[in-house]
C-alpha cells in the first residue's frame, strides 16, 4: 500500500520543545537474564489515550530447553495486545483459545468482567536456541464495557494495513491512522502502530487523535532539535501538528494513543477498573480459587498451576 499521509509533514525543527508534554524513561527489571522495560504506567503519566500498560520484553536470547513461562493469571477491565518482533508465545485462555503468536501478528484478548490466560514458549521452540523480542500493552476499557463478556481475536500479519513508501514501513496494529483502519475490533478510539524509518526520514504523527505518544525502540529521533535515543517514550500535547525525524541510523518506533477515558483507573496486580470495588471483588475471587463456579476458570490444557496473587492489598 502506498504512503499517502493526509497532510504535509511540518519540519521537525520548527516543533516547539514544549509540545512534548511528558518524557518517560522506562524502569528496567532483570527477570533472570530477561530484561523488561516498563514505560506505562509512569509516575507522571498513567495512560496515553486508553493505553495503561506498556512493556518492552527483550531482546533476549535463550539456550535450548529454556523459555518463558507466564503461568495462568487473571485480568479484568482491560484488553491485552501482544506484538512480537522475534520469537513466539503460546497463548492459552479460559475461553478455550489455544494460539501461537508470531512476529507481526496480533493477539487481542478482552478481559471484560474476567478472564485467565497463560503465555509460554512452545515445546517446539524450546528444542533449540531462540530469541524473544516484543511489546505487551494493556488497553483500559471504557466504563460501560468493564463488565462485558471476555473475548479473544487473533489477526495474522497479512490482515493488518501496511504502508511502505518514502523510507517508511508502517504496520497499523490497532485503530485508525493515516486513512487506514485495523480490522481488530476495539472498544474505543485509538491508534497503535509499528513504524520503521530509514535515516533522516520525516514522519508526521496522526493529528486526528486526542492523546499521542511515541516509544523509541531502536535508533533515535529528533524533535525540536533534540535527539531522543531508544528506550524513551514521549507524550505530546493534544492538537499540535507534530513530525519527528529519524536519526543517522534510522529508527524503529511504536506509536500509540487515542481518546482519553472518562477518568483515571485503579490498578492492582493484573486488574484494571474504574472502581476499587471491582478490584476488590476480583482479588477475592482469584484468592478463593473456585475454578468451577467462581468468577475465574483456568485455561483448558494449562490448568495444573496458576500465579498466586500478591500478599499486599
Amino acid at each position: 500500500m502506498s504512503w499517502n499521509p493526509a497532510m504535509e509533514p511540518m519540519c521537525p525543527d520548527q516543533t516547539d520543545v514544549d509540545a512534548i508534554e511528558t518524557l518517560i524513561i522506562p524502569r528496567s527489571r532483570d527477570l533472570g537474564g530477561f530484561e523488561v522495560r516498563r514505560a506505562l504506567p509512569a509516575p507522571k503519566r498513567q495512560m496515553v489515550g486508553p493505553f495503561i500498560f506498556f512493556d518492552q520484553a527483550g531482546p533476549a536470547d535463550f539456550l535450548s530447553h529454556q523459555g518463558i513461562d507466564v503461568r495462568p493469571h487473571p485480568h479484568i477491565g482491560l484488553s491485552t495486545v501482544t506484538y512480537l518482533f522475534k520469537g513466539e508465545f503460546h497463548h492459552r485462555d479460559s475461553l478455550g483459545n489455544d494460539q501461537i503468536i508470531y512476529p507481526g501478528e496480533v493477539n487481542w484478548m478482552t478481559a471484560g468482567r474476567g478472564v485467565t490466560h497463560s503465555e509460554r514458549t512452545s515445546k517446539e521452540t524450546r528444542a533449540h536456541p531462540h530469541s524473544l523480542y516484543g511489546i505487551q500493552t494493556w488497553v483500559a476499557l471504557p466504563e460501560d464495557r468493564e463488565d462485558s463478556a471476555p473475548d479473544f481475536e487473533h489477526r495474522n500479519k497479512e490482515d493488518l494495513p501496511f504502508l511502505n513508501a518514502e523510507g517508511k514501513r508502517i504496520r497499523l496494529i490497532l485503530g485508525t491512522a493515516y486513512g487506514q483502519r485495523s480490522p481488530v475490533q476495539t472498544s474505543s478510539e485509538m491508534f497503535y502502530l509499528d513504524a520503521a524509518l530509514d535515516p533522516e526520514v520525516v514522519l508526521p504523527l496522526p493529528d486526528d487523535h486526542e492523546d499521542r505518544g511515541i516509544y523509541v525502540l531502536e535508533g533515535s529521533i529528533r524533535v525540536a532539535k533534540q535527539e531522543f535515543e531508544s528506550g524513551r517514550m514521549m507524550v505530546f500535547r493534544p492538537g499540535d501538528r507534530i513530525a519527528v525525524q529519524a536519526g543517522a541510523k534510522g529508527a524503529r518506533l511504536m506509536m500509540l494513543g487515542g481518546a482519553t477515558l472518562s477518568g483515571p483507573r485503579y490498578i492492582w496486580w493484573n486488574f484494571v477498573a474504574s472502581s476499587k470495588d471491582k478490584i476488590e471483588e476480583a482479588k477475592q475471587a482469584w484468592r478463593a480459587g473456585d475454578w468451577n463456579s467462581g468468577l475465574f476458570t483456568l485455561p483448558p490444557g494449562d490448568d495444573q498451576e496458576f500465579a498466586r496473587a500478591p500478599e499486599n492489598d
